[in-house]
């Protein structure tokens, strides 16, 4: 009788452990299938489809017996982080967020096709091709959108790889997608978040005067600016880009105020584009004291920034304070609309970023192009320094809103500026082409 129950304890225990193993196979199953399948099943599938640009150029494109790219290099290596690979070696591209879609998954048929998918994006091509020439083997990004639909006509990163190699030579960070996946030191182009703070806040700021000698000290601290400003007003600030000046405003929002501000125009919290992850900023948040604070509100101290997060900001501004959420995968569906900034605010901003173009930067450097925006030299400690500028074009026909990132590039108005004309000169041409 006792070997009989140990017999029979045997097999109910045995039992247990097969229903506790199909239970996490099923689990696994339904968590990670779409992968198993993807990976052993994608060339032998009967899923069929296609990604193209906006104008219809083929950027990707699978069948049961082939993977397809666009049959020029340049045009596979640019547009790289918009496409990824059949390897999903970098998380940002269609070919592996949108897999379910793309390959019509069933986790009971395994890779199947009901229908031929199509998927139409809303970047063109030949604005990437141009931008990634304009960064010229550097490190960094250019993203571009229309600031009234939400089209993204342009995501950028550099370096990338040839899509069809599948053992390419590996640059530093070339599978980062450094327009939406990262964040990085933003220099002066977090005054305007400053300047906005202060319009918000400050209600003499416009009565206010700003001395720089090329220094000061707060508390004992001293702040650097590398330029001699002398007396300057809040607009003259702004455009001069002087650190002194910007410490001493931020000081006077407060900290409280200056991470609000921050935190409402949404550079601390991650985004995402159509439904892909986007990185998420820093800005201190534990009290610091006035030094501290007065580094921040230049763009210093523990400040970052995602270059896809300011480029929602200053296409808000553009756009009256409204956001028209970029998107990038053309479905038919109406654009989200956030009311991000202060309309009253945005357009004071508008004045002020056509202001620093005007009086200091140039108009010469964009020839007939109507461009409102702002620069950064984001020191980041290692005698380098981030190249920034980010804006958009005051043209109703053309309502771009552009970032543009160099990493340890150097100057951003002699690094990151002759980019930004470049691809904002092609996106103009081609614009009368695009349908909106």
């Amino acid at each position: 009788m006792k070997k009989l129950n140990r017999r029979a304890f045997s097999v109910l225990l045995l039992a247990l452990f097969i229903a506790i193993g199909m239970l996490t196979y099923v689990q696994r199953f339904l968590e990670s299938g779409e992968n198993w399948a993807s990976y052993f099943s994608r060339l032998n599938s009967l899923s069929e489809g296609t990604i193209t640009d906006r104008n219809g150029i083929l950027l990707a494109a699978f069948t049961a017996n082939d993977n397809r790219f666009n049959e020029d290099r340049t045009t596979r290596i640019a547009n790289y982080h918009v496409t990824g690979d059949f390897w999903d070696r970098t998380g940002t591209g269609m070919l592996t967020n949108f897999s379910r879609q793309l390959h019509s998954y069933s986790p009971i048929t395994g890779m199947t096709q009901t229908k031929r998918i199509e998927m139409t994006l809303n970047v063109d091509a030949v604005i990437d091709n141009k931008a990634y020439a304009a960064l010229a083997g550097r490190k960094g990004a250019v993203g571009v959108v229309n600031y009234r639909t939400g089209e993204l006509l342009c995501m950028v990163s550099s370096p990338a790889i040839d899509p069809t190699e599948p053992e390419p030579k590996v640059l530093d960070g070339v599978y980062i997608n450094r327009l939406i996946s990262a964040a990085f030191v933003p220099g002066s182009i977090f005054k305007l978040i400053t300047a906005a703070a202060a319009i918000e806040t400050l209600t003499t700021i416009w009565q206010r005067t700003f001395f720089c000698e090329g220094e000061a000290e707060v508390a004992g601290v001293k702040i650097v600016c590398p330029f001699e400003h002398y007396t300057q007003d809040f607009p003259g600030a702004l455009a001069n880009s002087c650190n002194i000046a910007f410490s001493q405003i931020a000081i006077m929002v407060g900290q409280t105020e200056m991470i609000n501000h921050v935190r409402a125009y949404g550079f601390l919290d991650p985004h995402d584009l159509d439904g892909i992850p986007t990185a998420a900023g820093t800005y201190p948040l534990d009290f610091v004291g006035d030094p501290e604070t007065g580094w921040s509100g230049i763009g210093q101290s523990t400040d970052l920034i995602c270059p896809f997060s300011m480029l929602r900001y200053v296409a808000a501004i553009a756009n009256d304070g409204v956001l028209v959420e970029p998107t990038m995968v053309r479905d038919g569906e109406p654009p989200r609309e956030t009311l991000l900034v202060n309309p009253d605010t945005a357009k004071t901003m508008q004045r002020l970023m056509r202001n620093n173009v005007v009086t200091v930067y140039g108009d010469n450097r964009f020839p007939g192009l109507t461009v409102c925006g702002k620069t950064g030299t984001a020191e980041v400690g290692d005698g380098t320094s981030h190249a920034w500028f980010t804006g958009f074009l005051q043209d109703e026909e053309h309502p771009y809103a552009f970032i543009v990132f160099v990493e340890n590039g150097g100057g951003g108005l002699s690094v990151a500026t002759p980019i930004a004309n470049t691809v904002l000169q092609t996106a103009v041409r081609r614009g009368t082409d695009m349908e909106y």
